[in-house]
């Protein structure tokens, strides 16, 4: 059901401190926690006596004391201590994660621990450029299947009609066709719109006026991770291959989707703009709209999840589709590959 050889995002970094947090993430409980020296921990959530979660205990130094009967862990999982016991059982141990801190979050790996390269977390361009502002979302919870975010992220098309206040608001963009990119880390579907209106959204932070060519860019990589660039030039000067305009508007939305479980998603995003670096005033009315446009996705998504489960008919799958069935069908082939792996191994 999940790719587990990957990174996810486990939290924000100003979420876990000196207690315990549970967490569930690939349909596992995990509790995080932070050591005296500041570093992250994460520890299967369930003490192997009677696997009471170990996010009821309480913190020793940098360990992690059940809450039960006592029974302590470090931060690699290893029992450090047995009320009572001459000496610790060899099973008496708990599942330890890999964790990096990135971009502000927390990023976990579930897999096979020796496989757990850093490089291989989500590249974040113009982190820590000067030139470009970042305004940070939240984290929100969808009550639908992760893969239907994935979708939704690879759809440049339903903006028209669930943002229309928002990101979309242009009836012209309706019917400019998409074109998809298939790569091999992931999906890119994406289309320019020539001379049109700037959506509401973004007219306001635009340096030049009238019209404008517009290019939408809707890339989700594997296992769920996302980008959408939002970019705007003066009409005229825009289309695939030309050099940008000296005004051009760019915005990059970053988007990380955590599975909870087979029906519910933790989605983690922030935004980077080419303008405005040091106004807080400027990102706190980017959040706040953004927030309001996801706010506007998780209600259809959660109804899809719903309408979906409880079928009685077929759903009907379009050409505006090609994206995200590519992207789900090569996820797949990855799972499956992973899967025999694993089973080989064992």
């Amino acid at each position: 059901m999940f790719l587990r050889n990957c990174w996810y995002v486990a939290a924000w970094d100003h979420e876990v401190g000196r207690d315990l947090k549970p967490f569930r993430i690939l349909g596992e409980d995990i509790v995080l926690y932070r050591k005296t020296d500041g570093a992250a921990a994460a520890l299967e959530d369930a003490c192997p006596h009677r696997k009471l979660p170990l996010s009821m205990g309480r913190i020793k130094g940098d360990d992690v004391e059940c809450g039960y009967h006592g029974l302590t862990f470090d931060c690699t999982g290893t029992c450090t201590r047995v009320p009572g016991a001459e000496k610790i059982p060899h099973v008496a141990r708990v599942q330890s994660y890999p964790l990096v801190e990135r971009y502000g979050l927390l990023w976990i790996w579930l897999g096979e621990a020796e496989k757990a390269d850093p490089a291989k977390i989500f590249q974040v361009e113009h982190w820590g450029d000067p030139a470009w502002g970042v305004n940070r979302g939240e984290s929100m919870t969808l009550d639908c299947n992760y893969l239907y975010m994935s979708d939704n992220l690879l759809d440049p098309s339903h903006v028209s009609w669930v943002h229309q206040t928002s990101f979309g608001g242009v009836k012209a963009m309706e019917d400019v066709p998409l074109q998809t990119t298939i790569g091999e880390d992931g999906v890119i579907v994406w289309r320019w719109m020539i001379d049109q209106a700037p959506s509401p959204f973004y007219a306001p932070f635009l340096k030049f006026k009238g019209n404008c060519d517009r290019k939408q860019h809707y890339e989700v990589r594997y296992p769920s991770n996302a980008i959408i660039k939002a970019i705007f030039v003066p009409a005229g000067t825009g289309g695939e291959g030309k050099p940008y305009h000296e005004d051009v508007f760019l915005m990059d939305s970053y988007n990380f989707m955590t599975p909870v479980d087979a029906e519910h998603t933790k989605y983690y995003w922030f935004q980077m703009r080419n303008f405005a670096p040091d106004d807080a005033e400027v990102s706190q009315q980017f959040a706040k709209s953004v927030r309001g446009a996801f706010d506007e996705d998780r209600v259809v998504l959660n109804a899809v999840q719903k309408g979906m489960a409880n079928k009685r008919t077929p759903n009907l799958d379009l050409k505006i589709d090609v994206g995200p069935l590519r992207f789900r069908r090569n996820l797949d082939k990855l799972i499956e590959a992973e899967g025999l792996h694993l089973a080989a191994a064992e």
